[in-house]
């Protein structure tokens, strides 16, 4: 079986998805831009920098020449590459993916799929977000249903993903589960190496750790983290709070929890490699953003290191990797208080307990039930003889 994906950029949550993948199928990955470590930064990343893991081994790819006159990921016009259909015309492909309908790139392959009757499918991870005026939710519902008729399946990520889906109209028997996923092997093995590093009398030396990872801006909301660590503070129950990710709030941010008299550390931006030692020295993740939060991987990372995590309602990968009082805690978006009451509840957790559930959760978010997902579906509709 042959299937094609496009992909505006070699991502590192995508490059284990992809390995697997090609155990299951002849794989073609291409790639619509070449990113460089000065766009990296401008993404919202703050420094200029390469990430430092293979993306590009154990699977065939190709970078095609991308034309648009400002190239970029961020762009609908940043990433268009006709030579896609010429690929997609020759390549026999019994399915092809794209990520979704946000760059040129990806309108320029689903026409040329069309063309050639090769069955198309959009895999992402939107979800419905907050309340809209009824003008914005008609015109979004008349667009998004002519969007999707153009696909021919969709490989939902989690649950709120197939909930957007069939909000706009995609029908339920084209829409199959290939969940968000990272290297969870990966993950557990340089964990477990950073754990057997450290003394074992070591946690009785330091306070209970929140980790905070990601990009330090306002709409993943790093204030409401120092502001129930200084309520758990208040409450007797010492902590305190480290930050992975650099952004324009640091500063701020360190007054702030200076001001709350809460210890903080600023890892600054982490890289691949780091990232599990990283995990490893936290007693629990929190990521509060907003919905535009559409999943949240960095999640996945901690859990797959066997850290527990607590997400706010909005964060999109609530309802799959956080079973409350057993692989975390959710809290309403906003709501301090009962962040902090989460984080007490989660502080208590028995860690072995803990460890083995998160285990278990990981085994169906992962690369192979990922790539089980792409495969599968592509299997079916080459059965059912449909395409177009």
């Amino acid at each position: 079986m042959r299937i094609g994906f496009l992909i505006s950029h070699p991502i590192q949550y995508l490059a284990p998805l992809f390995r697997e993948l090609a155990k299951q199928c002849d794989l073609t990955v291409f790639y619509a831009h070449r990113q460089t470590a000065e766009q990296q930064a401008r993404a919202g990343f703050g420094v200029a920098f390469e990430w430092d893991v293979d993306l590009l081994s154990g699977y065939h790819s190709r970078f095609l020449r991308n034309v648009a006159r400002a190239p970029s990921t961020d762009r609908f016009f940043g990433c268009s590459t006709p030579e896609i259909a010429a690929e997609i015309a020759r390549g026999a492909f019994d399915g092809f993916v794209v990520p979704g309908w946000a760059l040129l790139t990806y309108w320029q392959a689903v026409r040329a799929c069309r063309n050639a009757g090769v069955p198309v499918f959009a895999r992402g991870d939107s979800q419905l977000v907050g309340p809209r005026g009824k003008a914005v939710r008609l015109a979004k519902a008349v667009a998004f249903r002519g969007i999707l008729r153009q696909f021919d399946g969709f490989l939902y990520v989690g649950q709120r993903n197939r909930d957007y889906l069939l909000h706009y109209g995609a029908p339920a028997g084209r829409l199959f589960f290939s969940p968000h996923c990272v290297d969870n092997d990966a993950f557990r093995v340089a964990s477990e190496a950073a754990r057997r590093q450290v003394p074992a009398d070591a946690g009785l030396s330091r306070l209970p750790r929140i980790l905070f990872v990601g990009k330090l801006m306002e709409r993943k909301r790093p204030f409401d983290v120092l502001r129930a660590a200084a309520q758990l503070r208040a409450r007797g129950r010492l902590v305190e709070v480290a930050f992975a990710g650099s952004g324009e709030l640091q500063g701020a941010l360190a007054e702030t929890a200076a001001a709350a008299g809460v210890p903080v550390r600023f890892h600054g931006f982490v890289n691949q490699s780091e990232l599990p030692g990283i995990y490893t020295s936290a007693d629990v993740i929190v990521l509060p953003s907003d919905g535009r939060e559409t999943w949240g991987l960095v999640v996945n990372e901690a859990m797959a290191c066997g850290v527990p995590a607590i997400v706010s309602d909005a964060v999109g990968c609530g309802p799959d990797l956080v079973e409350p009082g057993v692989t975390g805690e959710i809290f309403p978006l906003g709501d301090v208080p009962a962040l902090a009451d989460a984080l007490e509840a989660v502080l208590s957790f028995k860690r072995d307990r803990t460890r083995a559930a998160l285990a278990g959760r990981m085994q169906t978010y992962s690369p192979e039930r990922a790539a089980q997902g792409i495969a599968g579906a592509v299997g079916t509709l080459r059965s059912r003889g449909e395409a177009g």
